[in-house]
């Protein structure tokens, strides 16, 4: 059951933001404290499956052999074979305006080093690296909990944004979305609720409404 505090916190949110010419995101601002981000071992990289979806198309790629392509051809929006990879590797401005569509990637495993030294620089720093998938697996409901997910990745800033719908979706359903992914981040603090100094919901271009 819908949280009903979470969906009232949506509707003013919501109520707030001017009508735009363009399809807002809702986002969640999440304001740490106590923690040392300085050290790897404290920050987060999550990817979680929101309940409602993202409200907007969300786009996955797949590098694979012909056999996983094959697996995946009616799932993936753009699948890039081991030869593609190479040539995609030995043209970094190609490859930097090929892969800026795509939200989240996947890999057949045996392809993960070959990627993180040729492509790592442009996926890597975008928090884009592929998710390694065995050989001859079939990667198709990773790729649609994908299509489902947002990434929740922290630096050395204490401060992060994670988009959970867009203004379109119904404030019920983002606030059963904005709650799974409270109730995560929370739960991969080590302090819990104690590691988190404020947290604020708002649109794109609209004003914030504090969650907690």
């Amino acid at each position: 059951m819908v949280d009903a505090h979470l969906v009232e916190i949506v509707k003013k949110a919501l109520k707030g933001s001017k009508q735009r010419e363009f399809l807002e995101s809702v986002e969640l601002a999440v304001n740490l404290i106590d923690i040392d981000l300085s050290d790897p071992k404290n920050r987060l990289q999550e990817d979680i499956i929101l309940p409602k979806g993202r409200g907007k198309p969300i786009k996955v790629g797949l590098f694979g052999s012909s056999e996983m392509a094959g697996k995946a051809k009616d799932v993936a929006d753009i699948i890039i074979r081991p030869e593609q990879l190479e040539e995609l590797a030995g043209n970094k401005a190609k490859a930097k305006k090929t892969l800026a569509d795509y939200d989240f990637f996947v890999a057949e495993a045996p392809l993960m080093p070959t990627i993180g030294k040729r492509l790592g620089v442009i996926l890597g720093t975008t928090g884009r690296m592929p998710r390694p998938i065995p050989p001859g697996s079939d990667p198709s409901n990773i790729i649609k909990n994908l299509k489902n997910s947002v990434r929740v990745r922290t630096k050395d800033k204490k401060t992060f944004h994670v988009p959970i719908g867009t203004k379109e979706m119904s404030p019920e359903d983002i606030a059963e979305n904005l709650d799974v992914v409270l109730k995560r981040i929370i739960a991969k603090l080590e302090r819990g609720k104690n590691n988190v100094k404020s947290a604020y919901l708002k649109s794109t271009m609209g004003p914030s409404q504090k969650v907690m």
